[in-house]
């Protein structure tokens, strides 16, 4: 697959709604409520581009045509949240997750970030977490967690992210949120 990465932020407005379409479909399947409209990705969109301390990456095809986007935002002095990852569902499983993901990790090692975390919600019943009450050994439930649907936790455990704890019923009961960490630095 061709294509470059750029910063979301220097794009057009079009270029903007475009990314926000992505969101919207990207997640359509699997965390519905995240941004169930274009007017709500529009809106996730926006107040990310207004963040100060956030970095937006996209991947653009020769033609022009946006492929996905990646964000991160500072949320503490050195640590740095990815959020989100969107990808058109029609470029998911090429490696273009992968490699915004990993341009954007180039970006947050040069600011000097140590730690780069991430929620990956189970809103949908994708792993073995899903409808179960996850109380009181919520770190033993994390350490026995297996997919059973594709969830994106193993694609972020290729790229070297481990599992460091959950929010049980983030999204109602028996739908966690994940949570999900990489040291960038090493010390």
């Amino acid at each position: 697959m061709d294509y470059s990465i750029v910063d979301l932020k220097q794009q057009s407005a079009a270029a903007h709604r475009e990314a926000a379409e992505i969101l919207v479909a990207a997640f359509s399947l699997t965390a519905p409520k995240a941004w169930p409209t274009v007017e709500d990705g529009v809106q996730e969109v926006q107040d990310l581009l207004a963040e100060q301390d956030c970095i937006l990456l996209a991947a653009l095809d020769p033609g022009g045509e946006m492929l996905g986007w990646v964000g991160a935002q500072a949320q503490y002095d050195h640590a740095w949240e990815l959020h989100p990852l969107a990808v058109q569902p029609g470029a998911q499983r090429r490696g273009l997750g992968a490699a915004l993901v990993r341009a954007l990790e180039e970006q947050l090692r040069a600011r000097g970030v140590l730690t780069v975390y991430l929620g990956t919600d189970d809103e949908v019943g994708q792993t073995s977490l899903a409808g179960r009450d996850l109380y009181p050994d919520v770190l033993a439930q994390a350490a026995a967690m297996h997919n059973v649907d594709e969830h994106a936790f193993e694609f972020y455990q290729k790229l070297g992210y481990v599992v460091v704890g959950l929010i049980p019923d983030a999204n109602g009961f028996g739908k966690p949120d994940i949570l999900m960490a990489k040291r960038l630095l090493e010390l």
